[in-house]
């Protein structure tokens, strides 16, 4: 690996472990666009990365933080990795067959969607 390659993945890591911390994003919202961008990933070899490095116990401060202050619904948390889990494989059998430009295409309108409806459509 070159050393301007390692440097641009370790500053998405970077940038993606800060905006986790501080927002609760990180892996979809940063990570997987930035590979696309910078380094040229195609869509699927982006969204793989990002699952992989999340497979790995590395938000594990982040969140110990937030349980500490008493910010983390363990049950939730629990059921969700579970159904994650599941989901996670057959979405993955999905996305590794859908055209890269047809899966770069819905991700941005995804993005899109929560965006609009969390900056209009958010009860308080």
């Amino acid at each position: 690996m070159e050393i301007h390659h390692f440097i641009i993945i370790a500053l998405i890591g970077l940038a993606a472990g800060l905006l986790g911390g501080l927002l609760g994003l990180g892996g979809a919202i940063i990570m997987i666009p930035a590979l696309v961008m910078f380094l040229g990933y195609s869509q699927q070899t982006a969204q793989g990365t990002a699952l992989m490095m999340m497979v790995l116990p590395v938000g594990a401060l982040a969140a110990y933080q937030y349980y500490q202050d008493g910010y983390v619904e363990i049950k939730a948390a629990l059921i969700m990795s579970i159904f994650f889990f599941v989901g996670g494989y057959f979405g993955a059998k999905f996305a590794t067959h859908i055209p890269q430009d047809l899966l770069k295409k819905l991700f941005a309108i995804m993005l899109i969607v929560i965006a609009a409806k969390m900056l209009f459509f958010d009860k308080h």
